[in-house]
């Protein structure tokens, strides 16, 4: 039978993987992005060198994923571009594992561009076009109150490209845990997502923004599961 978590539930599994089996949260994220790579690598298929991917991230452990995923492109040899909806020194500068993995990114020359302050979300919208995929890394299953501009009018921006989108573990906007749509949500052609599905995916708006759902294993425990 499929396990459904709710955002607490798989809080409790990352918190217990990382503190009682002393599994360090980098591995969790390492996992996480290098599956998600497999999924975009499906869709490319037999044009890799002729997709471009751009990734969007947010600062926290979400946008972390969407670093090693940009990282796994890159050593396969897909264009790929960051997109990083903060700044770069305080995410490096914060610590934490998005931060190691930031610095990765810029250490190997890998194209980061900064959003600090998003002021020209049309700009941004119309640079997002040129790309064949985008990768959602902005908020994770942790987001629980309604999406704050300008990050509302970049969402409803990217869906408006009808551009192939890939969620990283639940479409940026969708409540994690009711399906509810916080103010304007991804609409994802996939989501990949880790360890076990997510309970607002099959209520109220989830399963219009989910797309094809993919349930893979970043090495929680599967006694904890």
């Amino acid at each position: 039978m499929e396990k459904i978590l709710t955002r607490e539930e798989m809080r409790e599994l990352d918190r217990r993987a990382i503190e009682e089996y002393k599994i360090p949260g980098i591995i969790l994220m390492e996992n996480a992005g290098r599956n998600v790579t497999e999924e975009v690598m499906e869709m490319i298929q037999d044009k890799p060198g002729t997709m471009k991917v751009a990734v969007l991230c947010g600062k926290g452990n979400n946008g972390g994923d969407g670093f090693v995923i940009a990282r796994h492109l890159h050593n396969r040899s897909i264009p790929v571009d960051v997109f990083l909806f903060a700044n770069i020194s305080d995410v490096v500068d914060g610590g934490g594992d998005a931060g190691i993995n930031l610095r990765i990114l810029l250490n190997m020359k890998i194209p980061v561009k900064d959003f600090p302050e998003m002021t020209d979300i049309n700009d941004t919208i119309v640079e997002l076009n040129s790309y064949d995929i985008l990768i959602d890394a902005l908020f994770g299953t942790g987001l629980s109150g309604e999406v704050r501009e300008p990050f509302h009018a970049l969402i409803h921006g990217i869906n408006s490209l009808n551009k192939p989108v890939v969620s990283v573990d639940i479409p940026s906007g969708l409540d994690c845990n009711t399906g509810r749509v916080l103010g304007v949500a991804i609409k994802a052609t996939r989501t990949v997502t880790f360890a076990a599905s997510k309970r607002g995916f099959y209520m109220e708006d989830g399963p219009i923004h989910t797309g094809k759902i993919t349930v893979t294993d970043i090495s929680i425990p599967g006694e904890l599961i």
